[in-house]
């Protein structure tokens, strides 16, 4: 379901897929090639939610902010993320089941493993591993974890493309 409120109604760039199971209200923009998969709830009701290009939020994931959010090009939000993000660089994995809270910044091309859970205004260096609760910074990304980032992206980016070119049987 799309939902405008308070006279802002999502932009949602043509190419992007948006399962009909999903809910996105409010001042939310979404970019080309990125999908948005059933269960997935994009609430902005505090501030705009940015998202960039081949961006993937996967099923039953929340974005919120209590400010503005900006999600980058090319960033795979897993499974289950609670995302009160401020800013998320380029090329950036949040692991199935984390935790990203209020204001906080993670630079580009990092990952953030399965059920980490990153504090209020915490920040990540670019090119990061974060694990554990609360998520601290492990080591720095080689190269094993950059291409799972940019294939699973691509992979996402694809499968919006078949999803997209099925329509909804329901019209």
């Amino acid at each position: 379901m799309i939902r405008s409120l308070d006279g802002k109604t999502p932009k949602i760039d043509p190419t992007a897929f948006i399962s009909e199971f999903a809910y996105i209200i409010g001042d939310v923009e979404i970019g080309a090639g990125s999908s948005v998969w059933p269960g997935a709830v994009i609430r902005a009701d505090a501030g705009k939610i940015a998202i960039g290009k081949n961006t993937c939020i996967q099923d039953n994931s929340v974005l919120h902010g209590d400010a503005d959010v900006e999600i980058g090009n090319n960033v795979v939000i897993g499974h289950k993320v609670l995302c009160h993000a401020a800013k998320i660089g380029d090329r950036v994995l949040l692991g199935n089941g984390s935790t990203v809270n209020d204001g906080v910044v993670i630079g580009s091309d990092s990952l953030i493993a399965s059920g980490t859970v990153l504090p209020d205004k915490q920040s990540i260096a670019a090119k990061s591993i974060v694990m554990g609760v609360p998520g601290k910074i492990r080591s720095e990304i080689n190269q094993k974890f950059i291409d799972l980032i940019k294939n699973t992206s691509e992979a996402y980016a694809k499968r919006a493309i078949r999803y997209k070119k099925e329509g909804n049987l329901e019209s």
